[in-house]
């Protein structure tokens, strides 16, 4: 079918007419202009791709029509100009591409039609930890063991960078994704087959949403839709309510970024943002950098939203120019983003479109402050830091609360560390992190840290040796001006060295701690700190003995770092005394917004940005020389535990099968309301005591060499075991906590996968039956192709969180749903039953069906295939598998 909308294109420069545009503003309807800038680029994309299959014409009234469908959850196809991954999430899906050549080469096919169709970038970024820090070489010794721990998965990915078209992989020790997103691959307006359209995407990791401060509308989604929509296929998501954040005024000259995005993330976790789009306007907006919007939008998950959207303006295309972008290409998207009415003017209140609610913040309210100590939205003013962590070492266990006995309060453990002694005690500091792109990408709070560092070595201030320190800028360019403006020689003095370009302490590759420090911490028992300018500070998550962990601006890390105490009232105390004795108070060394703000334009400059990215793609040298195959189809190495070949497409025909009854199917698990994707999906590190341990010890590896599920996630076997592993899994069928379950057959406990495995040696298919909720969290691919390998052909539940329940579709699992008003224990369900799903020849969306029990009961529920496009992808046994048919048939 050809596109409805054709009659809408024409060329954006009548000197050019091969390069031409969807005129949106042809529409001729008035709706066009009073939508949200970012619901413009949904609708954008739906005209641009309306095939009436995919995309159809109703989709693109829906989006149109959104003053109207916005509260109805009405979902809508979206087709992003681009993918964005990471290596932990990316192995996965470069996994997947390469078994699906070989399925389509089965199938008599090509199998070099297997590509991305959608562009791909892949940076490897999750895999670097701080082994080594305070040394001069701790930037090579990490690496080098970065890439020691990692070849076997580096080679694979060197190998797809080499294979695939369409797919660029960006070597380790070049950066965070997300800041080589903002300073490098994001293109705000793209130009190809003759069109121009705008910029945006889909990552695999929540953080995505940083791109957003740029005008590149993007978020975070799982490996399926990801993999999905590098196949070309639309991801489903319901049209959502956009929040409209008026900012006015300006800030102080004492605060940062930081400061703003964390009130901003208390605000907004008040407001009750989950699953809405935030879109930010007003005047306050021009008075902020694209760092500073780029830091609000990275912290989006924080505050619950899809998206935090700042529309493009010309402070967006002034940092285009900073960071070195193509001078022709800056003409035509300010002229592009002109003509369809996407280029904001913050100042001109005739542009703001209408919102669901408006909300706002004066930017000349916001204080100096932190978020803890375990959860990003609990900000604390800098002024009540000391007396809230008092406060909450004595409240009961909780997200404010550690539940320390009055009289230990004043606890003090003393220790030696290389011959010097030291002593700890409740709130000291043992982590502090300058780290994440949240911050690292941000020239005014690392010049701001530079600038501090230099004052307070210049008054004699020092940072305890055993505190441990650490520098991982998002990318080169952060190290590039920190040298110019000659303030890193100060950070190194003070124990911030750079150790590393990756996410490290972020996402709790912070290594370990001194083994003094540990016995003194477990000697004491005590709630020792962790200070980081990170996004996540959830308890367990930055390291394992730091049980209270702050967020903060640079300049803060490193003001506790000095003072070694988050118990301390900076306004009131000094943060250490001088050469001669005397009190040293952090408002003495902390420099103006006018300082920062003076050696940045001097030393951020378009040639560091054009320097460094030029070489990215080679400036590694243990990447350059790693030896990959360069056959298009990949050798799969049998004795390897961390890549292998995924059976998701063993005995695929190019025939459809017609779909067959669940029968005789016996419960895996029973569990209750909200099993997040983190219960259902392997995570973190490898038990000794696992099925996945066993796995690996059978096959000669000590557990010093586990790894974790996220390094192995291109292994199945691995991850397969770990599914269900989590320790805090609730399943009805024990009654308590733990990764195991019922044997039904013989009434035996076991774990979960070895049930599984027993079920499935036998013939016997299996169910999950849950609350409401089910699959509620980050979205993980993990969490839908685990249960398909344990043999789960349905998921019985109350209610779905949306993406997991898509997930499910893709991996050809049907999720069923009670009718209203009924529930497991409505229906007096034991999950003993044997349940037979009664699925018929012919199938509709969201149609009813039959479920008969091995007692004689029979109950209707829904069938949540919500689309004809998911019907089609169950026919066919998932996505994959669809789209391997496709292929082969080419």
């Amino acid at each position: 079918m050809s596109n409805p909308f054709a009659h809408l294109v024409e060329p954006l420069d009548p000197q050019k007419p091969e390069h031409k545009f969807f005129n949106l503003t042809k529409l001729g309807d008035p709706r066009y202009a009073r939508l949200p800038f970012s619901i413009r680029v949904l609708l954008e994309s739906a005209v641009r791709n309306c095939d009436g299959f995919l995309v159809k014409g109703s989709d693109v009234e829906s989006i149109l029509n959104w003053h109207h469908t916005q509260t109805q959850s009405v979902e809508v196809p979206f087709k992003p100009a681009r993918v964005i991954l990471q290596d932990f999430t990316g192995v996965p899906a470069v996994v997947d591409f390469a078994a699906m050549r070989d399925a389509v080469k089965k199938l008599g096919g090509d199998p070099e039609q297997i590509n991305p169709i959608c562009p791909a970038d892949l940076v490897i970024d999750h895999s670097i930890q701080v082994d080594f820090n305070r040394k001069s070489d701790s930037l090579q010794k990490n690496q080098d063991l970065e890439f020691d721990r990692n070849r076997e998965r580096f080679q694979f990915l060197k190998w797809g960078s080499k294979a695939f078209r369409n797919m660029r992989i960006i070597p380790p020790g070049s950066g965070i994704v997300h800041q080589v997103n903002l300073e490098y691959l994001a293109r705000v307006v793209f130009q190809q087959d003759g069109l121009y359209y705008p910029d945006s995407l889909v990552g695999t990791d929540s953080h995505t949403t940083m791109i957003d401060g740029l005008g590149v509308l993007g978020w975070g989604v799982g490996g399926i839709e990801a993999e999905a929509v590098m196949l070309g296929q639309p991801i489903s998501m319901v049209l959502p309510e956009v929040i409209g954040y008026r900012l006015e005024g300006t800030p102080n000259t004492f605060i940062t970024s930081t400061d703003i995005v964390l009130t901003i993330t208390k605000h907004l976790r008040q407001v009750g943002v989950v699953g809405k789009f935030v879109e930010f306007f007003g005047p306050g907006v021009a008075q902020l950098s694209i760092a500073d919007r780029a830091t609000i939008a990275n912290m989006c998950p924080e505050y619950g939203a899809t998206a935090a959207f700042f529309p493009v303006d010309h402070v967006s295309m002034q940092y285009l120019e900073q960071t070195g972008r193509d001078p022709e290409k800056l003409s035509f998207i300010t002229d592009y983003l002109k003509a369809v009415g996407m280029f904001r003017d913050y100042s001109n209140e005739s542009q703001d479109p209408e919102f669901t609610q408006v909300v706002g913040m004066d930017l000349s309210s916001v204080v100096p402050c932190c978020s803890g100590p375990k959860r990003p939205q609990d900000r604390v003013a800098v002024s009540d830091m000391k007396s809230d962590f008092e406060a909450c070492l004595g409240a009961k266990q909780g997200f404010k609360g550690f539940q320390v006995a009055p009289e230990r309060h004043l606890d003090s453990v003393p220790f030696q560390y290389n011959g010097a002694d030291y002593s700890l005690s409740h709130g000291s500091v043992v982590i502090a992190a300058i780290t994440s792109c949240t911050n690292t990408s941000n020239p005014s709070v690392m010049l701001g840290a530079g600038l501090l560092a230099k004052k307070a070595i210049e008054c004699g201030l020092s940072v305890k040796p055993y505190i441990k320190t650490s520098l991982s800028p998002g990318s080169g360019v952060v190290t590039y001006y920190l040298k110019e403006s000659g303030v890193m020689d100060y950070l190194f003095q003070l124990g911030f060295e750079v150790v590393g370009y990756g996410c490290m302490t972020c996402i709790g590759n912070s290594g370990p701690l001194p083994d003094p420090v540990v016995e003194a911490l477990t000697k004491g028992d005590l709630v020792a700190s962790g200070i980081l300018s990170g996004n996540r500070n959830f308890e367990g998550r930055v390291h394992p003995n730091t049980r209270a962990n702050y967020l903060a601006s640079p300049p803060l890390v490193i003001a506790y770092a000095i003072a070694g105490t988050v118990r301390i009232d900076f306004e009131k105390e000094p943060v250490g005394l001088n050469r001669d004795g005397k009190e040293v108070f952090l408002r003495d060394i902390w420099p103006t917004r006018e300082e920062i703000q003076s050696v940045e334009r001097k030393f951020v400059i378009p040639a560091m940005f054009k320097e460094v990215y030029e070489k990215i793609e080679n400036v590694n040298e243990r990447w350059n020389d790693l030896v990959a195959p360069s056959d298009k189809l990949y050798t799969w190495d049998p004795k390897s535990t961390y890549i292998k070949s995924p059976p998701f497409f063993d005995g695929l025909t190019r025939e459809l099968k017609t779909p067959q009854s669940i029968t005789d199917a016996y419960v895996l698990l029973n569990f209750g309301d909200s099993v997040t994707t983190d219960h259902i999906s392997p995570a973190g590190n490898i038990a000794r005591n696992s099925p996945a341990a066993r796995h690996l010890t059978d096959r000669g590896l000590t557990p010093r060499e586990f790894n974790s599920y996220g390094s192995r996630r291109g292994n199945d076997a691995v991850m397969a075991r770990g599914t269900f592993a989590n320790i805090r899994l609730l399943n009805k069928f024990l009654g308590k906590q733990a990764p195991k379950t019922v044997y039904l057959p013989t009434e035996e406990t076991m774990d979960i996968y070895d049930a599984a495995e027993r079920y499935q040696q036998e013939g016997h298919p299996l169910l999950v039956l849950a609350g409401k909720e089910y699959g509620s969290g980050s979205s993980r691919d993990w969490a839908a192709k685990g249960p398909f390998l344990l043999g789960i052909k349905a998921v019985l539940a109350e209610s779905y969180e949306r993406i997991h329940r898509s997930n499910l579709v893709g991996m050809g699992i049907i999720p069923l749903e009670y009718l209203p008003g009924d529930t497991a224990e409505g229906l007096e369900l034991t999950g003993k039953e044997r349940y037979t799903v009664v699925i018929p020849p012919q199938l509709t969306p969201r149609m009813l069906v039959d479920i008969k029990l091995d007692t004689g009961k029979v109950f209707q529920v829904l069938m949540r295939f919500d689309t004809d496009v998911e019907l089609t992808y169950f026919h066919h046994g998932g996505i994959l598998n669809y789209m391997i048919r496709k292929m082969a048939d080419q």
